[in-house]
């Protein structure tokens, strides 16, 4: 039954490789996966005020005025009033439930994965021959070109339709090398040719922003351990 195979949550939820566990937790089937919330927010109800505020909530996202509104909405999805109240009341209970077993976790959690949450913006030009990003490193060392135009006139990714500039984004989604150079660098400092898959590179730090612990972070994280947990559910019952 699937009561056998719900185990609570514990700490190895912020393992540093809960990333892709939330990826493979999306592969769940959606039958399993409603079942697993189900039994998951069983001990927790919300009130009828949670439940008004969460439409009233959803009525304004959506730029519904006024009751005639809300009911055309409704009846253009094909939807009654009840049915949507159910839906709101399973993520209001879901939420709670996250917030209960993660939400002391999650300055823990943002720690470790602040590095891999910090956005930067930086430029790159990529050639083929060594010479020749050599040379046009040495020209942006000295000061004696502008980036952008190098990245325009030479170089041979995508990315000079932009002259050279990407971003903002986040670390963890740049090969560990790269990441690890914009990491430790100071702003407009320029690096010597890396060798990259289809060449060299030359890059530099335009900016570094701070990851924070604000409350769209909070609910990503909340989110992001929810999702390893899901898959936990799988993995320890051999079903993954």
């Amino acid at each position: 039954m699937m009561t056998t195979f719900l185990h609570h949550p514990n700490r190895r939820s912020t393992d540093k490789k809960v990333t892709p566990m939330v990826v493979r937790a999306s592969l769940i089937p959606p039958g399993l996966r409603e079942s697993l919330i189900n039994q998951a927010i069983a001990p927790f109800d919300c009130t009828d005020e949670d439940v008004r505020k969460a439409c009233q909530l959803f009525c304004q996202r959506n730029n519904l005025k006024g009751e005639d509104e809300f009911q055309a909405w409704l009846k253009r999805c094909g939807m009654g009033q009840t049915e949507l109240e159910a839906v709101f009341k399973q993520r209001i209970r879901l939420e709670m439930f996250k917030q209960a077993t993660w939400g002391h976790q999650l300055e823990y959690y943002f720690r470790q994965r602040k590095r891999e949450l910090d956005r930067v913006v930086y430029s790159c030009l990529r050639t083929r021959e060594f010479a020749v990003a050599f040379q046009l490193y040495l020209s942006l060392k000295k000061g004696e070109q502008i980036f952008a135009e190098l990245a325009r006139e030479f170089s041979q990714g995508s990315e000079a339709k932009w002259g050279g500039l990407i971003g903002p984004v986040e670390l963890g989604s740049l090969s560990p090398n790269l990441a690890g150079l914009l990491r430790s660098s100071q702003s407009g400092q320029v690096w010597s040719p890396q060798p990259a898959r289809d060449g060299y590179t030359v890059v530099r730090l335009e900016k570094l922003i701070p990851a924070q612990l604000n409350e769209a972070m909070r609910q990503r994280l909340l989110n992001e351990l929810f999702e390893a947990w899901l898959y936990e559910q799988l993995n320890q019952a051999g079903l993954t």
